[in-house]
């Protein structure tokens, strides 16, 4: 009898996997970090081959701890780091060079090549991006132009592309033994090289950028009943980008409910329906779902590049604390944040701006400032970039949010929260089981054996843990966040040619 379904959670700073019950409830979980690799100022990088390592440890160290086998899995879902690119030979099974991830800003001079020829905008009629180093496309081509070999070998058909939801797959289902070379719609809508009308490759697009459609794993469904492949004679067929399995996990099953996930990122998706919904406010169209042979959903997404990486970077770089959950014992001794703003545009600015030479600010310093203060703003820079993408998103889609649902690490920061709610003048709310990423997957594929049934039985499972209500008077709210939009200004055009 299977009782379980699994979840492969590839991110950007560990991987996990999560094994999940009938009522979405979790039955075990392991997680391991990876190394994140800085060769250069703006460039990020991941070992693949280390990344699949950890996978294999995850998905053995979970189910020892849930006392279970393969034999009790009715299926497994993969979710990841979007955008991150990688070129492999599927010959010998090794990388070319390692993962590109999505903050990397190495693309930037192919990236304002490709615009000289209709704007930044140029693709984003049939892709719904734009033309920003964010996205996988310009990654393949930097990888075809820069590292020796590769051109040749994806001539020859042996060098193929995947990002880490393809590479997990293709190494869970055999590998060089045959492994499934796919992707899902939603992962493959990052790239800027799909259609979303057709959702299909784009000759033309493949054709500008130089890359060879051979290269490009096969799409599929995102919950695919047909099934991608097998581990240990356990179904391998779910696959969503991290922010799309996320806004599954969350249960945004209707047009017009939003979710926001903290982490590394944070990630705001709304669920549009059927109907593709362009952006002039600078947010993403993108794909939400495609459950089996039920019509593709399509979401609006403002993504934030630096948000609890910015946590991160004060533990890291500036030694500020030691563990990342502290930086709320440091802001809450203090009322507010003294008058500073953190604008954390390490990687330039993304939604709702996409300025890649934009870098990171902190203004308003006085004698008065001190650790504490700094701390405060960080958490703070969080909700004011969540807002800015809210006020896209309500203009955008003419749907004004009633309540933001809320996922990820940073969720159990009550100061934060709290100040989120405050920012925007909206209730909070915070799930039960707040890694929805994981469970997103896990609902994909569940639904494609069948182990859940319909979208209601899904539903169902989620249950509020906790909602924060806004406190703030109307006055102090306008004033902080015209600060904020003016402490942006300053962060951007900081880099020349």
């Amino acid at each position: 009898m299977t009782k379980y379904v699994g979840a492969v959670d590839q991110g950007t700073t560990s991987t996990r996997f999560m094994i999940f019950n009938h009522s979405g409830g979790v039955v075990g979980v392991h997680q391991l970090e990876h190394e994140q690799i800085y060769p250069k100022a703006g460039w990020v990088e991941h070992d693949a081959m280390e990344i699949w390592a950890r996978t294999q440890d995850v998905i053995k160290g979970a189910m020892d701890k849930a006392g279970i086998t393969a034999g009790d899995l009715a299926a497994i879902g993969v979710t990841n780091q979007r955008e991150t690119t990688l070129v492999w030979d599927k010959k010998t099974g090794k990388p070319y060079y390692n993962a590109i991830v999505w903050q990397d800003t190495r693309t930037d001079k192919i990236c304002n090549e490709l615009a000289k020829d209709g704007g930044q905008n140029r693709f984003r009629d049939k892709v719904g991006l734009p033309l920003a180093t964010y996205f996988s496309g310009p990654k393949i081509k930097w990888i075809l132009e820069n590292v020796d070999g590769v051109r040749a070998a994806a001539a020859r058909g042996d060098a193929i592309f995947g990002n880490m939801d393809t590479w997990v797959i293709w190494n869970m289902t055999g590998g060089v033994n045959g492994g499934a070379h796919v992707t899902d719609v939603s992962n493959a809508s990052r790239t800027m090289l799909m259609d979303l009308r057709t959702l299909d490759w784009d000759n033309e697009i493949l054709g500008i950028m130089g890359i060879p459609r051979s290269m490009l794993p096969e799409i599929r469904p995102s919950s695919d009943p047909k099934v991608y492949g097998y581990w240990s004679k356990v179904p391998v067929c779910g696959d969503l980008g991290d922010q799309q399995a996320a806004t599954v996990g969350q249960t945004c099953f209707a047009p017009g409910e939003a979710k926001n996930t903290y982490g590394t990122g944070c990630f705001m998706i709304m669920n549009t329906g059927t109907k593709i919904v362009p952006s002039p406010s600078g947010l993403l169209t993108t794909l939400c779902y495609k459950f089996g042979d039920q019509p593709a959903v399509y979401a609006l997404e403002g993504s934030i590049a630096i948000t609890g990486a910015l946590v991160q970077w004060l533990r890291d770089n500036l030694d500020f604390f030691d563990f990342s959950m502290h930086v709320e014992d440091y802001a809450k001794k203090v009322p507010d944040s003294g008058g500073i703003y953190f604008v954390p545009a390490f990687s330039g600015l993304f939604a709702p701006y996409w300025q890649s030479d934009a870098r990171g600010v902190i203004v308003g310093l006085t004698r008065f400032i001190n650790k504490n203060h700094i701390c405060r703003a960080a958490l703070e820079a969080t909700a004011y970039q969540t807002r800015e993408v809210l006020d896209a998103m309500e203009k955008d889609s003419g749907v004004t949010l009633t309540a933001l649902k809320v996922d990820g690490g940073m969720v159990y920061n009550d100061t934060l929260m709290q100040f989120q709610s405050d920012i925007l003048d909206v209730p909070v709310v915070r799930p039960v089981v707040a890694e929805t990423t994981a469970l997103g997957a896990a609902y994909a594929a569940g639904y494609a054996v069948g182990f859940w049934t319909t979208f209601e039985e899904m539903k169902q499972n989620w249950q509020i843990a906790h909602t924060w209500t806004p406190t703030m008077g109307a006055d102090e709210r306008a004033s902080l966040y015209k600060g904020w939009l003016k402490a942006v200004q300053r962060s951007m055009h900081w880099l020349e040619e």
